[in-house]
């Protein structure tokens, strides 16, 4: 079961950080599958339809520092964004701390996770640019 965990965890890795920042994705990873780690990967695929849902409605957005945002105040939204984003910044911080990045590596892996996001926006998704202003892809 840990190794399927680990296959799970890699490909997620790999295929969330590939594109134009493979070797980061090459280099760095979940190292131990915590059960905290677990339970905010299992979160974050129990929940992906219903974002990709309220993206496809304009109600939420990918931000440009790699979290989700409700860009209207729906409270369903709201909160869904609010658990998304804490689920990822279990992930993020996990791979900061096990891959050893130091103080300028929570940052690197919210960019490059923005970036991966933008990328796999689906036509008519809000994305934040990096002045933060928002935008349909």
């Amino acid at each position: 079961m840990l190794k399927k965990q680990f296959f799970l965890v890699a490909f997620f890795l790999i295929f969330c950080l590939a594109g134009s920042h493979s070797l980061f994705a090459a280099q760095y990873d979940i190292k131990e599958i915590t059960p905290e780690i677990q339970k905010a990967l299992s979160n974050r695929q129990a929940r992906f339809g219903e974002l990709q849902n309220w993206k496809s409605q304009g109600t939420i957005g990918e931000t440009n520092q790699g979290f989700v945002k409700a860009l209207k105040g729906i409270p369903a939204a709201v909160s869904l964004t609010d658990e998304e984003n804490k689920d990822r910044n279990v992930i993020y911080r996990a791979i900061v701390d096990q891959n050893q990045l130091g103080s300028s590596g929570f940052a690197k892996v919210k960019a490059v996770f923005a970036d991966v996001q933008r990328e796999k926006a689906k036509t008519g998704d809000y994305l934040q640019d990096l002045n933060g202003e928002w935008n349909q892809k």
